[in-house]
């Protein structure tokens, strides 16, 4: 087992908060029966939240993102160079609106959609 999936598995067991509300909303394809997986490794990163139908990633950040932007960016121009297309959420929108959450991200999965079917 390579060490990505192994730090993948322990993320996994020791979810924040926002990631564990989030995730209620999004397993088993509660979400307009989209299939996500969370903390999945894609090359050198690990992505909280993916879905491969739309090739679209969902970040949940904390307060330590607002110290650490260029790493994000970096890390970001590589997922999108993967054909991803990343959206993040604050850790305090999940846990106090998600509601408006789920609905910004329902908005981004549908023109995501649209952006892969149109594409030759």
């Amino acid at each position: 087992m390579s060490r990505m999936t192994t730090r993948a598995r322990q993320l996994r067991r020791a979810q924040t908060d926002a990631e564990q509300k989030f995730w209620s909303k999004l397993r088993n394809r509660r979400l307009l029966g989209y299939k996500f997986k969370r903390q999945q490794p894609i090359g050198c990163y690990i992505a909280d939240f993916v879905c491969e139908d739309a090739k679209l990633i969902v970040e949940l950040d904390g307060g330590q993102h607002s110290e650490q932007v260029e790493y994000d960016r970096r890390r970001t121009r590589y997922l999108e160079s993967k054909g991803y297309q990343v959206v993040r959420y604050w850790n305090n929108e999940v846990l106090g609106q998600v509601d408006s959450v789920l609905a910004a991200l329902t908005l981004a999965l549908s023109q995501r959609e649209r952006e892969l079917n149109a594409a030759p």
